[in-house]
């Protein structure tokens, strides 16, 4: 039985939020912040854990890497969890053991528990993110969706952006002589007020879902994710040894056993972890294609120029931080400005906002080609804002495109599933793009040599940009994706979470 229609409210439907759809996106969209924040925050506490600490290099990249991979790995569950007890019941869980984890990062005594504790927090954050999705798709109809939707975008995008900065600020100020610990214990109080205003403003609904969960098809999508995670984000710092080459290989028949499960599944009861129908809607395998190349060229570029910018010119993290200023303010303008262009342009504001990050990028290869190794932050701000608009404009029109058509029914796995697609693509677009800056760098530490390699790594980025521009025609052009706003089906006061 699927969950009941998702009524909404008359003023929501209208594009006009009420109090408490307001209090909702802040309770959601401080959790989806946090989570995303997490990913990149403790790149710049690097030096200042090992310091404290003690900790290796083997260490601080557990501390980092697993993370990300037991985010990325969980994701899907977490979704589906959400389908099946309730998208606001695994909310507060997931927000609740994240809080409560990174309480424990911020007072962990040694390298080893700050891995666990960051092992738990992955798992906190895992299961309530991939919710967020799942109750805007009940919580919001018609142009309030399309809100919400930029909205989340403008928020992952920030956070992501952000987390540089905010580390660097932290451990600069060193309050109360705690160096990196901040960077964590910042995130209890945040968490513990998202926490209060989800539960007082997250409606209680009956449990209707009759799926159960898999649990084969959940161990056999871990072992794919491993296989194929692990090697992205820790394979450049082993060297690539053939091990870690074979594990990547091995992803692809893992991946085919799978699916080959879960239609089985499908056939016998109707409770896949991953619905196999979810395959067969055009916008959404086009749409997570899309997210693919698109997340992998931003993550290559939050990889690439904090990394040229500190080891090859010299400058601080702060100042690195700062140069993304330009891209995050004008990300928040494409985000706004996306749900106003959408009802006219349709999927074609993603072209829109493909193309202008296509020319950001352009640009800023052509900025560094001029520079050469007196690039400054001034220089890169004009190529810097032309790239926060293209995203942003590209950010909430992508994840409106690629749930449109999903069932109700499937939507936290539909949302787990673009989630980990993201996931992968970061990891895949650091990898990618790595490969060839450390390649071209070889052993050569001159300013001269960080610029040749900058240079030969930023010419992935437009490739990327322009494939995601290219798969756009793919999506489907029904529904809120092109801007035609259904009419709430009630007018009822009720906003339909489960």
């Amino acid at each position: 039985m699927a969950p009941p229609k998702s009524p909404g409210t008359a003023p929501a439907a209208a594009g006009k939020l009420s109090a408490q759809h307001w209090l909702m996106l802040v309770a959601v969209m401080t959790g989806t912040f946090l989570s995303m924040l997490n990913d990149f925050i403790v790149n710049v506490a690097t030096q200042a854990i090992r310091d404290e600490l003690g900790a290796s290099f083997a260490e601080v990249q557990l501390i980092i890497g697993g993370y990300i991979l037991v985010y990325g790995v969980v994701l899907v569950t977490g979704g589906r969890l959400g389908d099946i007890f309730g998208h606001r019941k695994m909310f507060l869980l997931g927000s609740g053991l994240f809080t409560l984890a990174s309480l424990a990062c911020g007072l962990a005594p040694d390298p080893a528990l700050l891995i666990v504790f960051r092992i738990v927090q992955a798992l906190g954050a895992a299961i309530f993110y991939p919710q967020v999705l799942s109750i805007l798709q009940f919580a919001f109809t018609g142009r309030a969706r399309a809100k919400a939707f930029s909205v989340f975008g403008a928020t992952i995008g920030l956070a992501s952006i952000a987390g540089q900065l905010i580390g660097g600020v932290l451990i600069g100020a060193n309050l109360f002589g705690l160096t990196w610990r901040p960077i964590f214990l910042i995130n209890v109080p945040v968490g513990l007020i998202a926490i209060a205003i989800a539960a007082a403003t997250l409606p209680k609904l009956a449990d209707t879902a009759e799926a159960r969960l898999d649990p084969l098809g959940v161990g056999l999508l871990t072992v794919t994710l491993v296989l194929l995670i692990f090697p992205l984000i820790q394979g450049r710092e082993l060297g690539w040894p053939s091990w870690i080459t074979t594990l990547l290989v091995l992803a692809v028949p893992a991946l085919v056993v799978f699916l080959l499960w879960e239609r089985r599944v499908a056939s016998r009861d109707n409770s896949p972890l991953v619905p196999p129908q979810l395959y067969k809607i055009r916008s959404f395998s086009a749409g997570n294609a899309i997210a693919l190349l698109f997340f992998a060229g931003n993550s290559g570029l939050f990889f690439l120029l904090p990394l040229q910018l500190q080891a090859g010119l010299g400058h601080t993290a702060l100042y690195a931080g700062l140069t993304f200023t330009p891209l995050a303010a004008t990300f928040v303008i494409g985000s706004l400005l996306a749900p106003k262009l959408q009802p006219r342009l349709g999927n074609h504001v993603l072209s829109l906002g493909y193309a202008i990050n296509v020319l950001g990028n352009v640009a800023i290869l052509f900025t560094a080609i001029s520079a050469g190794a007196d690039m400054t932050g001034w220089m890169l701000a004009p190529s810097m804002a032309v790239i926060g608009l293209g995203q942003g404009l590209g950010m909430s029109p992508l994840v409106a495109a690629v749930l449109v058509d999903v069932p109700e029914e499937d939507a936290g796995a539909a949302s787990g599933i673009i989630q980990t697609i993201m996931q992968v693509g970061m990891a895949f677009g650091v990898t990618v793009i790595g490969l060839v800056f450390f390649t071209v760098l070889g052993p050569d530490t001159a300013p001269a040599a960080y610029s040749q390699a900058f240079i030969a790594a930023l010419v992935a980025q437009p490739v990327l940009a322009l494939l995601a521009l290219a798969l756009v025609p793919l999506l489907t052009s029904r529904g809120e994706a092109t801007g035609h706003v259904p009419e709430p089906e009630s007018t009822s006061d009720t906003t339909a979470v489960h």
